[in-house]
């Protein structure tokens, strides 16, 4: 990383929201100092991990601003806690779980250069065996039922993985940051729709390769409640950026293939080789099915 450059206008700022990543931060960070061809100022916030996270931030990497809190306020929220402080020409999220190759965030920085059209754009990501992974979508939850609200958008990307996300910071200031009411999931979705509402384009940067290892900071919450906090997060994308009558249509759907999903699994699971997946099968879509037939919002018939 280039530290020639004036400090006062990077090319790069840099927010790394951790949560029980002490496994995992220190090689996040060193691959963020390694990487060439740009200057970047990097910032660190701890949503109060119980691992030691922060400390191991302060002793390893003294020069690098970490904001310790004293309770987990959730992704959205404590990146919107760095943003007032960042200087850089343009922002990037990158998640702890990360390793980013060593000309990955130049590529990022040239390719949003290249296209002034392009508000947020993000890597492309990949396994530690360097397999892909899904990093991109052309369609927001539920969106067939949705095509009166996602009308005239700019570009074909409907988001990409928040894992690694590059943006220009006063577009993200302008439309508010994330929105703090999601704690984790879909604060990715919401903002990605937000820019293209703002009349600019999602894109990704094939040049910029960055490892995610993935699901680090949720490795000890039980499947039920990862399952739990996703069907809220999609339901409050739905509040946020769909009609009622359109929340009402989803929710039958996804009630009845829950309950479907449940029935045959009931019926079939002494089918299953596997027993302890066709265990959580059966409890993901329990949880959904409660979820959604508990789910009190504008989509709720009561």
């Amino acid at each position: 990383m280039q530290t020639g450059k004036d400090k006062s206008n990077p090319d790069l700022s840099i927010i790394v929201v951790t949560y029980n990543t002490a496994t995992l931060i220190e090689r996040c960070l060193d691959s963020v100092l390694a990487a060439t061809g740009i200057a970047a100022d990097i910032r660190v916030v701890d949503n109060a991990s119980s691992d030691g996270t922060a400390g191991v931030v302060c002793r390893a990497f003294p020069s690098i601003p970490c904001i310790e809190n004293d309770e987990n306020v959730g992704f959205a929220a404590a990146n919107n806690q760095a943003l007032p402080d960042c200087t850089g020409r343009y922002i990037l999220f990158l998640n702890p779980d990360t390793e980013v190759t060593p000309s990955s965030l130049a590529a990022m920085v040239s390719f949003m250069d290249g296209h002034p059209a392009v508000g947020l754009a993000g890597a492309r990501i990949v396994y530690p065996d360097g397999t892909p992974q899904w990093s991109v979508s052309y369609h927001y939850p539920s969106e067939r039922y949705a095509r009166k609200e996602l009308l005239d958008l700019p570009g074909e990307i409907a988001c990409v993985l928040g894992a690694a996300m590059i943006a220009r910071p006063d577009l993200v200031r302008v439309l508010g940051g994330f929105d703090d009411d999601f704690f984790l999931y879909g604060e990715d979705q919401d903002l990605c729709l937000r820019i293209r509402r703002a009349g600019f384009e999602i894109g990704v940067v094939d040049d910029a390769v960055v490892i995610h290892h993935g699901g680090h900071s949720e490795k000890d919450t039980q499947p039920a409640d990862v399952w739990k906090k996703k069907v809220y997060a999609e339901y409050l994308f739905y509040e946020k950026h769909y009609r009622p009558e359109t929340i009402r249509r989803i929710r039958r759907a996804d009630i009845i293939k829950a309950g479907w999903r449940l029935a045959t699994l009931r019926h079939c699971s002494f089918l299953e080789k596997d027993r302890t997946r066709a265990k959580e099968k059966l409890e993901k879509y329990r949880v959904i099915y409660h979820a959604v037939r508990h789910y009190h919002g504008s989509g709720s018939e009561g």
